[in-house]
């Protein structure tokens, strides 16, 4: 590898480990607005909730109120209320799996099964942070080993292409 390839590679190893490092902190942005979205989504849970027991309903028998209704307007609702309980309940399993799974892996649990709206807004309003943390660093070599893979294979490439045209074979 000639002067001019190894300092593409080491500026793509950089880019990559400083993409790659802030994963851990995307992560950490992330779980906080899940716990947001819980938050919002446990009141309307358990005043739905609440509700039913006060018509002497479980969850369950409400919602089956509203599917069995002659009203357009009514089985919507109840539909919509699944929908919301069911978002409520993913919410809180994946904030449980982020909360328990190692500072390293966290990226990957989020990558799993990502809320739409959660993930659009966090990288939306994402501020990258200073890969400080063991996390951060593990994930800042593997960007910087994958930054200068992918410029090795690319000088590669291209080390080829010229060859041809100027009608050298490489050996095989």
């Amino acid at each position: 590898m000639g002067p001019i390839a190894r300092i593409i590679a080491i500026v793509a190893g950089l880019a990559g480990g400083t993409v790659f490092s802030q994963a851990p902190e995307f992560a950490q942005q992330y779980r906080q607005r899940i716990g947001g979205a819980i938050d919002e989504l446990r009141a309307i849970v358990e005043d739905f909730n609440r509700q039913a027991a006060d018509h002497h309903l479980d969850r369950q028998q409400a919602l089956n109120t509203y599917a069995q209704s002659s009203d357009d307007f009514l089985r919507d609702r109840g539909v919509s209320m699944q929908s919301t309980i069911t978002r409520y309940e993913t919410l809180q399993s994946q904030q449980l799996k982020l909360a328990t799974a190692d500072p390293v892996a966290k990226p990957f649990v989020l990558m799993g099964e990502p809320d739409d709206v959660v993930f659009a807004n966090t990288w939306r309003d994402f501020v990258p942070g200073v890969p400080v943390s063991f996390a951060g660093l593990v994930w800042g070599a593997i960007g910087f080993v994958g930054g200068w893979v992918v410029a090795a294979l690319a000088g590669l490439g291209a080390r080829r292409v010229a060859r041809r045209r100027k009608g050298v074979r490489p050996a095989i």
